[in-house]
């Protein structure tokens, strides 16, 4: 085996339904010397599908710091090697893409084998704007981190999509409908499995929808771009009104602020931030 014929075959894998791998994914893993997969019991599933016998071993973001020196130096002998995700394709928000830099900074050879993709399956399914889009991947786990990073984002004429466990999508969508009040929105999930589900709604209404709901699966959260002026005339002595009228009610500040940027047609971050007094 040549020195010129070594190779990292980055491979996109389903994303829920076996059935949606490529022929050119399974011809290159079939022909790989050995496949990198970030979880070799997930990958055991798919090979296992199509009676693929190629070594399997382990590649993560925790063994990844000497785990791609070793693979690099291994493709620079010869080494056919297939990488794999634990679903969708390798170096989208994985530790795949340090893989990738490597070999490209070797001057090694690359074949990207495109296939299922949870970002545009869920943008198409989520009804909203699909001409503009940015892919935030996994937002700050700390909420005053994720607040700031939509911060970031609120003048963006473009859909936001971003990936999100289930155990903190409700704690995501909460700083989403306080980021982006009014704007619409959806939630993805369980994707091309037998319990999919694409829910869309306000994104405030979202947040309300699941806030007390377990889910299963990875999830992927999707947020529209501003609709016309979100520039909607902001009269705040009558937004003050408003909220002073539901507080005199015995509603919450969470309730009035809902309530009054339903009724206004407002962003609920704008309606929150005059009940700051700000």
């Amino acid at each position: 085996m040549t020195e010129s014929s070594g190779i990292l075959l980055v491979c996109a894998t389903p994303i829920g339904n076996l059935g949606d791998v490529t022929l050119r994914v399974l011809d290159a893993l079939r022909t790989a010397d050995s496949i990198a997969a970030e979880d070799t019991r997930v990958s055991r599933k798919l090979l296992a599908r199509y009676d693929i016998h190629t070594p399997l071993e382990a590649y993560h973001e925790h063994n990844r710091a000497t785990r791609t020196p070793e693979l690099v130096a291994r493709i620079e002998r010869g080494e056919r090697v297939a990488l794999v995700s634990d679903a969708g394709t390798p170096g989208i928000s994985d530790p795949g893409e340090h893989l990738v830099d490597a070999c490209l900074d070797a001057g090694l050879r690359v074949d990207v084998l495109p296939g299922a993709s949870a970002i545009t399956t869920a943008l198409v399914a989520s009804g909203l704007p699909t001409q503009a889009f940015y892919f935030g991947g996994f937002l700050p786990r700390k909420q005053g981190e994720r607040t700031r990073a939509l911060e970031s984002l609120a003048g963006l004429d473009a859909t936001l999509v971003f990936y999100e466990s289930p155990g903190r999508t409700a704690a995501t969508l909460a700083s989403l409908a306080a980021a982006f009040g009014g704007r619409r929105a959806a939630l993805a999930r369980e994707l091309t499995k037998l319990h999919e589900e694409v829910a869309r709604a306000e994104i405030g209404e979202l947040a309300d929808r699941f806030a007390e709901r377990e889910l299963k699966g990875e999830v992927v959260l999707l947020v529209g771009p501003p609709e016309g002026p979100e520039q909607l005339t902001l009269d705040e002595d009558v937004v003050r009104e408003r909220l002073a009228a539901a507080a005199a009610q015995g509603l919450t500040r969470r309730d009035a602020v809902r309530e009054v940027a339903a009724g206004l047609g407002l962003p609920r971050n704008e309606v929150y931030r005059i009940s700051l007094g700000k």
